[in-house]
């Protein structure tokens, strides 16, 4: 992702770079809202949630970089991006988590007759996601789940996936096919799908129960990924101790330049 094509996004929308990947500023109220509206006219966007591993993975992929930059929404999932965005001069930004967004969209569709579209992940958990979703939302229109076979798709077999999803006639359509696969996906697919897709990640998991999530106090904290850590030690340890230090160090980079430019212009 480059200086330009980041300047560009900045004009349009407010918020700012984080670990250079620009990222909303953005409140619960103001994001329903919007992403109701497109749902409403089953505009083709996407939104994307954005945590630590994303951001920095995107210096060094150049496809999530892209498919980043060219959503519609970019939102702080993970307590660091958002407390990086109150440092920039967003005091009252809070962490929209993909697991919460989920379901405070669905509580925003219930009794819209918007239905909603699960994509990703495998059979099993997309049955015990619906019939969960269900239990807490018996009004919600889901209109269709799909597990896209493992690996890589043929164009027949990824059109066969599109059709699908565009003749339920959702509105929303998340997105459960992990990072950066999802965000890559509904940045090639924007075109094509008739829809708002919201790539959610490990959403599908927490509310189909599969994995268990973090308790809350935790997550007020900011220590949800130290949950996902000790639950899963030899898959993340890895990520959390490279990305999280690759993080700190380009944040602070960020910041300290930021301050100095301040102190140029004072």
């Amino acid at each position: 992702m480059n200086d330009t094509s980041l300047d560009h996004v900045a004009s349009s929308r407010r918020g700012d770079r984080v670990a250079g990947t620009f990222v909303d500023a953005a409140d619960w109220s103001d994001l329903l809202a919007k992403i109701h509206l497109w749902a409403l006219n089953r505009e083709s966007r996407s939104v994307c949630l954005c945590n630590v591993h994303s951001a920095v993975t995107a210096r060094e992929n150049s496809g999530l970089a892209e498919a980043l930059d060219s959503s519609d929404m970019v939102l702080p999932d993970g307590a660091p991006i958002a407390w990086t965005l109150r440092h920039k001069g967003f005091p009252g930004q809070t962490r929209i988590a993909g697991p919460d967004l989920m379901l405070k969209l669905c509580t925003e569709l219930e009794h819209t007759g918007i239905g909603v579209f699960l994509f990703g992940s495998t059979d099993v958990t997309l049955q015990k996601l619906r019939a969960q979703l269900l239990k807490r939302f018996p009004d919600l229109e889901i209109r269709g789940i799909l597990s896209p076979e493992f690996g890589n798709w043929s164009m027949a077999l990824e059109n066969n996936y599109i059709e699908e999803i565009n003749k339920s006639g959702a509105g929303v359509i998340f997105v459960g096919l992990g990072c950066p696969r999802q965000e890559i996906w509904m940045s090639h697919r924007k075109s094509d799908i008739r829809g708002v897709m919201l790539g959610v990640g490990a959403a599908f998991d927490f509310h189909a129960e599969t994995i268990k999530r973090a308790p809350k106090w935790l997550q007020k904290f900011g220590l949800e990924w130290l949950h996902r850590l000790l639950s899963e030690p030899q898959r993340l340890w890895k990520r959390y101790l490279i990305t999280n230090t690759k993080f700190i160090a380009l944040t602070g980079r960020e910041l300290m330049t930021r301050n100095q430019r301040r102190h140029k212009q004072a």
